[in-house]
């Protein structure tokens, strides 16, 4: 038997809208990769590596994608030892909206994570090039 709809909607309103202010162990950090196992390597603002694991109620409901950004909550140093160095308790969903809040990291403007290297360099939406060029540099 499937899980609720009602928990699978309660998890998208929860991630929905950025709440008031954030906990003292937690941060918002960037998505780089997954790493299989609801494991995620992801960066803080100061760009240090950390891996977080997925909070059970996101598990197959909200999907994480690379270049996003989430909510971690790190794991205090009397921890058992686990594999992962913290926990993602929301993900975030509207951009725009988080990026108002007085907590959202200025190491995170705007165009400083773009995955693509330069625009100048891709070749989306161009012509590609005419043989008539070739024909002028003979």
């Amino acid at each position: 038997m499937g899980r609720p709809k009602r928990n699978i909607l309660a998890a998208a309103e929860a991630s929905l809208s950025p709440p008031d202010a954030l906990g003292p162990n937690q941060s918002l950090v960037r998505v780089v990769r997954p790493e299989g196992n609801n494991l995620f390597a992801c960066e803080l603002p100061s760009r240090k590596p950390v891996l977080l694991e997925l909070a059970q109620r996101f598990r197959n409901t909200i999907w994480v994608k690379r270049g996003g950004f989430v909510v971690a909550e790190r794991y205090s140093e009397s921890a058992e030892e686990t594999r992962a160095d913290g926990e993602i308790v929301n993900i975030v969903r509207d951009e725009k909206l988080w990026r108002q809040q007085p907590y959202w990291p200025k190491e995170f403007a705007k165009n400083a994570y773009d995955l693509t290297d330069s625009e100048d360099e891709s070749n989306v939406g161009k012509m590609p090039p005419s043989d008539s060029e070739d024909d002028d540099e003979e």
